[in-house]
């Protein structure tokens, strides 16, 4: 038996399950037959905790396949970020750093901190700012009042000289025009001097108002940049405590990790997820890591899209540059997402004009150009229409969805189409097969979208910064427990289509193949069906129509 405690041997035999002949890798993976194993025995333990039971809970948590140095088959068990662990009877390998939890100076820079969060939240609301604000605000609203009133009196009072001078000079001799005149300046410098007096009123009111609130002002941005000066040097003494090793025994810190990247300040939370604790402990006690999954356990968040129970890759912004350094010197498996999906694939084209073209996309066949792979609709439209003009594409469709696109052969029909799609005059129809029966037969979807910058590609749901996302669905059939929909998005959001069916606000129903909200099948079932616009030169009607091939 393994002398790490956390070291958990396979309740059922294994013996018969081969080996990964290379270690997962963790950003786009199906779960190894062991990591399953390790996931279903965890889960019945987590059923038996009351505070982590599958209606009460909603986290992420991970398990490493493990050997260790007697050669035997376990797992390791990890969650991200906190659960009350004293309540587990369940051995999670331990955070990488609990210097927030219980480093005696860590916690009395932090209450400074807090203290100083406290004075200034106390400031912001105060009554003193408040009523100073408010009377600066009554202030300069008088005066800028009495200032137009008063410029409004010497407009009117000049434009009544104007016209005393135009009629003296027609009717009165020289010697009355000179005295009237004379009368008529004394006027107007009597009138400026009323406008001197008053800004000058006004100026000392406001001037005095003014220090009074900057007083306060500066007291608030003094306490936070000195906020600021304690918060950067306590999180980089805490970043320093997050120490990562790999396989070969090297050792970086969050600091040295992030200071390669161009962001340099790690996300928050980062080193927390399940992926770098298992890996972390693994490389301390000698045990060799086999394979990797994560799932989800609980109720969905409110923004992103969860299911009980499914797997789900490392996140991005947190976990992909930890893990680039801890992966280092595993034997893992090569990155999908370097290979060219599109390789073999023909792109047929439904209708060619001198202005236009529609194609019938593949699925897994990208639109543009990615970051390491070039083959896409723009390359094969770029080399078949060499004569081409403008960016060609107008609209584009997610890389694993097929279906109709619009690519414009030139810089007019470019902007005619993309003023249609603008104006949302484009009518597009999409057909979606999801895992489940929805019971209702139509609806409309509401859900503002925001990209889920933790975790991309992903999108997630964000009544704060999200962008208007409209979709109207019907249902076309049901069958299997799986259920035919039509979609219509009357917006153009990213992975709009998928949250708003996997989104426990919208049909709580993944896409059948969505391995960003779902679970994998042999491809995403959504397919651009119909669309029907304006000629951008001739103007006609056009409609076209694909039937999807699932």
């Amino acid at each position: 038996m393994s002398n790490s405690p956390c070291f958990t041997p396979f309740a059922q035999p294994v013996s018969t399950i081969p080996l990964p002949e290379q270690f997962t890798y963790p950003f786009f993976y199906e779960p190894h037959p062991l990591t399953i194993a390790a996931s279903e025995q965890l889960q019945q333990q987590l059923e038996t905790l009351p505070h982590l039971k599958a209606e009460n809970a909603g986290k992420m948590f991970g398990v490493l396949v493990v050997k260790n140095e007697q050669n035997e088959l376990g797992f390791l068990a990890a969650y991200s970020g906190q659960v009350d662990a004293n309540k587990a009877s369940i051995n999670f390998v331990p955070p990488i750093s609990s210097m927030q939890l219980n480093d005696e100076n860590y916690l009395a820079k932090s209450k400074i901190i807090n203290d100083l969060n406290a004075q200034i939240d106390e400031l912001e609301n105060s009554e003193q700012l408040k009523s100073i604000s408010q009377l600066l605000a009554t202030a300069n609203e008088g005066f800028e009042k009495e200032l137009q009133a008063q410029h409004a009196l010497m407009q009117k009072s000049r434009k009544k000289r104007k016209k005393q001078r135009s009629d003296a000079e027609k009717k009165s001799s020289k010697t009355k025009i000179q005295q009237l005149k004379k009368k008529l300046a004394t006027q107007s410098i009597e009138e400026k001097k009323q406008l001197q007096a008053l800004k000058q009123k006004w100026q000392t009111q406001l001037v005095t108002l003014e220090q009074a609130h900057s007083k306060i002002n500066d007291e608030l941005e003094h306490l936070k940049k000195r906020r600021k000066t304690l918060s950067k040097s306590l999180q980089k003494i805490l970043f320093a405590q997050y120490q990562f090793l790999n396989i070969d025994g090297e050792i970086e810190d969050l600091n040295a990790i992030f200071a390669k990247l161009p962001e340099h300040t790690p996300a928050s939370g980062a080193g927390d997820c399940a992926a770098p604790k298992l890996l972390q402990y693994a490389f301390k006690h000698n045990l060799t890591p086999i394979a990797m999954g994560e799932f989800w356990w609980g109720a969905p968040p409110k923004s992103a899209v969860r299911q009980h129970k499914n797997y789900y890759p490392s996140c991005f912004s947190k976990c992909q540059p930890i893990l680039g350094h801890m992966l280092k010197g595993l034997n893992v498996e090569p990155s999908p997402l370097l290979n060219n999906p599109a390789q073999g694939k023909e792109l047929t084209v439904v209708y060619q004009d001198d202005d236009l073209v529609i194609v019938n996309k593949p699925a897994e066949f990208l639109s543009v150009p990615g970051i390491t792979i070039d083959d896409s609709v723009f390359l094969r439209m770029k080399t078949q229409f060499p004569e081409a003009t403008g960016p060609l594409i107008v609209h584009r469709l997610d890389m694993s969805t097929s279906g109709l696109l619009i690519i414009a052969l030139n810089k007019r029909a470019h902007k005619a189409i993309q003023k249609q799609f603008i104006e949302r005059t484009i009518e597009k129809r999409y057909v979606a097969l999801v895992d489940g029966n929805i019971e209702q037969e139509s609806g409309t979807i509401e859900l503002p979208l925001t990209p889920d910058f933790d975790d991309k590609p992903r999108q997630k749901v964000c009544y704060q910064k999200g962008k208007p996302a409209l979709t109207t669905w019907q249902v076309l059939e049901r069958k299997n427990n799986t259920t035919r929909l039509q979609l219509y998005p009357k917006t153009g959001r990213t992975h709009q289509l998928r949250v708003h069916c996997a989104h426990v606000l919208g049909l709580n129903t993944p896409i059948i193949g969505d391995t960003h909200y779902g679970k994998k099948a042999d491809r995403l079932h959504l397919h651009a069906e119909y669309l029907a616009f304006t000629h951008p030169i001739n103007h006609e009607r056009l409609e076209f129509k694909i039937d999807a091939d699932f």
